[in-house]
């Protein structure tokens, strides 16, 4: 039996592999809202220009809302035989309303079809990811707040280096989330572009108005070249790329967040929310959730390489491997989603042991550099002087097994002369922290400021 929707050149239908492999509604019925929303607006352009009458138009509208519903209350039988979203809500307007359905698709193909609702789609997907980074922003600077004063180590190579504020550690995510905010929000002026009208691929001879069909989907303008209208797939290539950008960041914290709740580390410690046990060793408090988002995050940057594997070969326009343009980023927008969602769940009631993130700055001579930067400032020693007089007190402090503010003022002196008791007003985690008042800097002061900062741009 053929398929009446592809018209009377195929006498027969595909047999059970071919509709296997070229069937998309198994995923591409997520579509249903996009692709009903864009016949309407097609429709009443149709009907505006005269292409279509006004009763025609009216059946076309009021069926396609019912349909809507039915698809919303699980009512709707898809077909795979129909392959896409597109025929399916075609077929079943067709059955509804009969011969008017069949004006539809006067002056558009699948073709720009499915350009318009994938746009549609991406810009929704937008929409609530940059809404769900938000709220992670308010988390974390809600967090950074009641953590202005919290002392810990920062460090470079994993190795403690200088102490810093757990506040500003907070605040370096707020500032990645905000420039993953952004780079959403310029892709979707890009993403916010019709194709509708372009038709198959070279636009149609119907006095269509694609100004109206733009402005009644919200896109800003309608697409100038119809070749590239139903080619294009920049936009969502793009998008996944700002969405690997963005797990990046949650996975860099997610692998910090797993670190600090070790009992090697015992910084943190996740609440039962976030947390399993072993089904064998009662002890254990598996930092899951966070270790989920690490993993997860693979499968958006292997979306992104997919994506750009399916578009690097194709000529202009359409071909079918464009099928495959969606499923990838249907899962990839999913899996940001979910990981955004956890982090900000595990940011809101995470635990912070101050008193061993205080203790830990301290190890490892980590106001080393204060004790430079005081020798540069006090003595007017250039500083690779004061760097190597600083390693010399640094191997004495090692060789009697104290920190740095524990050695006397005579064993300073001993490495330079000219050393005051002044050089203790810097040693030490709190001291160190507190004189880091340079713009950008740990100071407490400083991330009080940017907490303040934040707070009125995420109110914004």
């Amino acid at each position: 039996m053929s398929n009446r929707m592809w018209g009377g050149r195929f006498a027969a239908g595909p047999d059970a592999i071919m509709e296997e492999i070229n069937a998309s509604i198994g995923y591409d019925k997520r579509f249903f809202r996009q692709d009903i929303a864009g016949s309407i607006a097609h429709a009443n352009m149709l009907a505006a220009t005269g292409i279509i009458s006004k009763d025609d138009k009216n059946s076309i509208t009021a069926a396609l809302a019912d349909l809507q519903k039915d698809i919303e209350q699980n009512k709707f039988n898809f077909s795979r035989a129909l392959e896409d979203i597109h025929m399916n809500i075609e077929s079943a307007l067709a059955q509804k309303i009969g011969d008017p359905a069949a004006r539809l698709h006067t002056a558009r193909s699948r073709n720009d079809q499915v350009a318009t609702d994938f746009r549609l789609y991406v810009r929704d997907v937008v929409d609530l990811l940059v809404g769900q980074i938000s709220s992670l922003q308010i988390a974390l600077v809600k967090r950074a707040d009641e953590e202005a004063e919290t002392i810990m180590p920062g460090f470079t190579h994993l190795q403690t280096a200088q102490p810093v504020t757990l506040g500003h550690h907070l605040l370096a995510y707020v500032e990645m989330l905000s420039r993953d905010y952004h780079r959403f929000l310029d892709a979707r002026k890009r993403i916010n572009i019709s194709p509708l009208g372009a038709a198959a691929l070279a636009g149609t001879s119907f006095p269509i108005d694609r100004e109206m069909t733009a402005k009644e989907l919200g896109f800003e303008k309608p697409a100038a070249n119809s070749l590239d209208a139903v080619s294009d797939r920049d936009f969502v290539i793009e998008t996944l790329s700002a969405a690997s950008i963005c797990a990046m960041h949650l996975s860099r914290f997610a692998e910090e967040l797993v670190i600090w709740s070790t009992p090697q580390f015992g910084f943190v410690r996740l609440s039962d929310r976030f947390s399993t046990g072993s089904s064998i060793m009662p002890q254990k408090r598996n930092p899951d959730a966070a270790e989920l988002i690490r993993a997860k995050i693979g499968r958006i940057f292997g979306a992104q390489v997919a994506m750009t594997i399916v578009m690097k070969g194709l000529p202009l326009t359409y071909s079918k491997d464009m099928q495959e343009d969606k499923e990838g980023a249907f899962d990839a927008f999913d899996t940001l989603s979910l990981s955004l969602a956890a982090m900000t769940g595990m940011v809101d009631d995470i635990s912070f042991n101050r008193p061993e993130m205080e203790k830990a700055a301290g190890a490892g001579f980590s106001t080393a550099t204060d004790l430079a930067d005081w020798l540069v400032r006090t003595l007017n020693m250039p500083f690779r002087d004061a760097h190597h007089v600083t390693g010399e007190i640094v191997a004495l402090a090692e060789k009697n097994q104290c920190t740095l503010e524990q050695l006397s003022i005579e064993q300073m002196q001993s490495v330079e002369n000219n050393i005051t008791p002044a050089v203790f007003e810097v040693l030490g985690v709190k001291n160190s922290v507190n004189s880091r008042t340079s713009y950008g800097g740990t100071a407490p002061k400083n991330v009080r400021e940017q907490v303040k900062i934040w707070q009125k741009i995420l109110k914004g």
